[in-house]
């Protein structure tokens, strides 16, 4: 078992930044993929990064590409997203995921361990 808490959701005017935070437990976190996903009301669960799980590759969705940044700390069993230059369109709840497959970081089904989410909100 691998239990995932999300951390630092909020709400934040377009333009500004937030910085989530994931702290894994249980099973080897090093060995594991990351990803982020978030799902805004009334919409499907959308792929948002991935991280491999020694940290040097990364996965980006084309809507956050550029204004997003996900990090890991092994030795913390942490994940990290910062995000930047925020829009309306971001608000959703963000989960963390985790995943011992090594493709398809885009698919929601690849994930086997999952937060309770964190909700981010950006006014206009």
């Amino acid at each position: 078992q691998v239990q995932l808490v999300e951390s630092g959701g909020g709400l934040v005017q377009a333009g500004g930044s937030l910085r989530l935070s994931c702290a894994a437990s249980g099973r080897t976190f090093s060995g594991r993929g990351m990803g982020w996903f978030r799902q805004a009301p009334g919409k499907e669960r959308e792929f948002v990064v991935a991280i491999s799980s020694s940290g040097r590759s990364t996965y980006y969705a084309d809507s956050v590409k550029g204004r997003f940044t996900i990090s890991r700390d092994n030795t913390k069993n942490t994940v990290s997203l910062q995000m930047n230059s925020l829009k309306p369109e971001d608000t959703a709840v963000y989960y963390c995921a985790s995943t011992t497959a090594g493709s398809r970081w885009y698919l929601s089904e690849e994930y086997a361990y999952w937060g309770q989410g964190t909700q981010v909100t950006v006014s206009s």
